[in-house]
């Protein structure tokens, strides 16, 4: 019987990490949130913590599992097993070896892949892409990441393939967290739309989204802050959320057709906490932008939820 494997998801406010079974059942989980300060080290040692509660959970040790595999943001070079210049991350300007570190910390080899393409492969093998050959995964979160899959095969460039949140939308646009101007992410990813909202009520908006996160313990505004701010009618919280879902469609619509693949799966913590009527919302957004508009691929929601990164990475290591 194959042995346990585990997976890490790691986000800009969280790390899900999981263990599964030969089968990619969720034998044990655990979340814990993205460190907000110190630097690689410190979140590598959350990861670890992490993975180990999960382990806990499915009644193993570490040590005893055949890998572990890491989803994370930035550059990603798997077989030196380092993470370059992951931008949501505290302190995470350079390089680090992630994947020796936490090997070291857990006992097992560790593989590393790109966040939001190991969630598209595991969409593609066990969710909402399944029996697709082409197929672009969209997950809608801290940024704005994206998976791509042509005929079958995850498609990786030159390491850094999927990058739809740097797509620029509207040309010297609104200020990026990468640094550039107008790129989707600056309209649509949570980090740039807390900044957004911050920026305006400092101007003189009303608005209850801080209000909302300091009585639920939130230091960020997290996606449950944003869907509670939509659920009261807040005014500016709409506006934002609307800009960003004219953003997506106009952004996801400019990759299908370059790509013209089969089908677009939504995910991400925005993604996933909104659902199925903002999945809607952005193939609605979608169709103006679309070049065979009689023709337009299959827009779903991630199958997998929020577990669907985490599952992803263990998928690595097999």
């Amino acid at each position: 019987m194959p042995r346990a494997r585990g997976g890490i998801d790691l986000g800009g406010t969280k790390i899900q990490a999981v263990v599964v079974d030969g089968d990619s059942a969720v034998l044990g989980q655990a979340r814990h949130p993205t460190p907000t300060s110190g630097g690689p080290a410190d979140v590598a040692a959350a990861m670890a913590a992490a993975l180990r509660e999960a382990a806990q959970a499915a009644g193993v040790e570490t040590a005893a599992l055949a890998g572990v595999g890491v989803g994370s943001p930035g550059a990603i070079d798997a077989g030196a097993g380092t993470v370059s210049g992951a931008g949501n991350l505290p302190g995470w300007a350079g390089s680090f070896p992630l994947a020796a570190t936490l090997a070291d910390q857990l006992g097992t080899p560790v593989a590393l892949g790109n966040d939001v393409q190991v969630a598209t492969d595991a969409e593609v093998a066990l969710g909402a892409g399944r029996g697709r050959r082409s197929l672009l995964g969209v997950f809608w979160g801290t940024g704005v990441g994206g998976g791509i899959v042509l005929d079958g095969r995850p498609w990786l460039g030159r390491g850094a393939a999927g990058e739809i949140g740097h797509m620029v939308v509207k040309r010297d646009g609104r200020r990026c967290p990468c640094g550039r101007r107008g790129c989707l992410e600056a309209y649509a990813g949570r980090a740039a739309l807390e900044a957004r909202a911050r920026e305006l009520h400092d101007e003189g908006r009303e608005t209850d989204l801080f209000k909302l996160a300091e009585r639920h313990g939130r230091d960020r505004l997290t996606s449950g802050i944003w869907a509670r701010a939509l659920e009261h009618g807040d005014k500016l919280a709409t506006e934002l959320v609307d800009q960003a879902v004219a953003a997506l469609g106009a952004g996801i619509a400019s990759a299908v057709n370059l790509l013209d693949c089969e089908a677009v799966v939504i995910g991400g913590g925005l993604g996933v906490r909104f659902g199925d009527p903002y999945v809607e919302r952005i193939r609605a957004a979608m169709l103006p932008h679309l070049f065979v508009d009689e023709r337009p691929p299959d827009v779903r929601l991630a199958a997998l939820g929020d577990l669907g990164g985490a599952i992803g990475a263990a998928l690595l290591a097999r």
